[in-house]
């Protein structure tokens, strides 16, 4: 046992060395990719001028040039519109303990192993009313150690947390099923199996409800755990800290955040209960739907006149793919279920579905589904480009990538870290050339099941049938 966890130490020091090596060489060869950009541009303007003026004698030059047009300007109208809404959101202060609700906190865990121990007992260790806590975690049918994982946990805090194992791998969303009927909470909270909360999480995310009536659902801000690990989660952590704490704070505001992540988020009692047959059944193209449970409950509570806030205060820290193949599988998923939802929230979404205005909801979908239908047209002009303009797509990409990830850099440099914000660079520039195929194939393949992540190696499912 001991050699084996000398080993795993080895193991991540080496790794900790080798990106601490590598950081500079990525943030050094991505700036000198856009300056070199801008530097093209500025040597070959009398060419790509010349291109310009052809494709304006031509008609598809000129359609190309008023839909670049229109697409700029929607972006940045619907940029500045976020912008005027994210000054406009308040947090929520925490209420006292007296008039904290009850909540019951579910932690779904397959094939996590160690994580759900550590995410249990930051849970227990939060600065919330013991009396007014229920903790469960259920074991989906893993087929590596969690099951011994939360066994552990189960020894130390002993009543505090109840366990439970799945008889089969069914599914995240009929874990928390089971964990919806197991609980007694006014409020439910939903955490994953491989994130760790702040001592004051459960207090911030539960004081919505309190002083807001219409507040049906709760958004916690989700930060990389594992940032300072591998490049990938380090330029992610950018990126989260903009979709979180910029997108769903404007989101907020309109009492419609689009999405309460699985990482952690709150819904009341009664609005799960009310939605909890359509939710445990829905289908989508006549198959069970067994992917995006967060943004379904997430949409059959807005449906019910309810609104979605965003707790920034909420913290919670989770781990994020390292490698890329991990990565381009839990973005195929989002996509996927993000093109399942935007249907079933339009059924909704332009009818009277709750009181006051609902115009900010309408514009929040409609650039959802802008962005959908814009998919293959970009993809397709991307690859005209590169065939006929190579120089051209090369140095306007990275200056529009210069110019754009500005805004999540100067965001992240204000409320975090300088130094980290240059990591949005990089990460606009790895998203941009590798994973800019992700919402076509999710498009057409919107119909396909499965959660993609988690499964274990071969070799690691017969050391754990071994262990046990």
């Amino acid at each position: 046992m001991q050699n084996s966890e000398i080993t795993e130490k080895s193991s991540f020091l080496a790794t900790i060395e080798k990106f601490t090596t590598a950081k500079p060489l990525v943030l050094a060869a991505t700036f000198l990719l856009l300056f070199g950009a801008v530097f093209l541009t500025y040597f070959f303007h009398p060419y790509f001028e010349e291109i310009q003026i052809d494709r304006l004698n031509s008609f598809w030059g000129n359609l190309l040039v008023v839909a670049g047009t229109v697409i700029l300007t929607a972006n940045l109208s619907f940029l500045g519109y976020i912008f005027i809404l994210y000054f406009k959101y308040k947090v929520t202060k925490a209420v006292s303990d007296e008039e904290l609700p009850s909540c019951t906190i579910i932690v779904p865990a397959y094939n996590e192993g160690k994580l759900v121990y550590k995410t249990l007992i930051s849970l227990a260790e939060s600065n919330y009313p013991s009396e007014k806590v229920q903790l469960i975690s259920i074991d989906d049918g893993s087929k590596d150690d969690t099951w011994h994982w939360m066994q552990k946990a189960k020894n130390e805090l002993g009543d505090r947390v109840a366990i439970y194992q799945q008889p089969k791998n069914k599914g995240k969303r009929h874990a928390l099923y089971r964990g919806f009927h197991l609980s007694t909470g006014d409020i439910f909270i939903t955490v994953d199996s491989d994130s760790i909360v702040k001592k004051n999480t459960l207090r911030n995310m539960t004081s919505p409800f309190v002083v807001n009536s219409e507040c049906g659902a709760v958004a916690g801000n989700v930060k990389v755990l594992n940032n300072q690990k591998a490049l990938i989660p380090r330029m992610l952590n950018v990126s989260f800290a903009f979709s979180f704490e910029f997108v769903r704070s404007a989101q907020s505001v309109l009492g419609s955040v689009l999405c309460t992540p699985g990482a952690l988020a709150a819904y009341k009692r009664e609005a799960v209960l009310n939605c909890l047959p359509a939710w445990i059944y829905q289908t989508f193209n006549g198959q069970p739907s067994d992917i995006g449970e967060d943004r379904a409950m997430t949409n059959m509570i807005l449906k019910q006149g309810y609104k979605v806030l965003f707790q920034r205060n909420a913290y919670v820290y989770t781990n994020i793919p390292e490698r890329y193949k991990n990565l381009y599988k839990m973005f195929i998923r989002w996509e996927r279920s993000n093109v399942r939802e935007n249907i079933a929230m339009t059924k909704f979404a332009f009818t009277n579905f709750r009181k006051g205005s609902k115009t900010g909801t309408r514009i929040l979908l409609l650039n959802q589904w802008f962005k959908i239908l814009l998919a293959y047209p970009l993809v397709l002009s991307m690859l005209f480009f590169i065939c006929m303009y190579p120089l051209l797509f090369l140095s306007s990409s990275l200056i529009g990538i210069l110019i754009f990830s500005s805004f999540q850099a100067l965001f992240f440099a204000k409320k975090h870290s300088l130094t980290e914000s240059f990591w949005a660079y990089p990460y606009s520039i790895f998203y941009t050339f590798s994973l800019f195929w992700i919402t076509p194939y999710a498009i057409a393949t919107a119909s396909r099941s499965g959660w993609l992540t988690r499964e274990l190696p071969v070799h690691k499912i017969k050391k754990s049938q071994s262990i046990a």
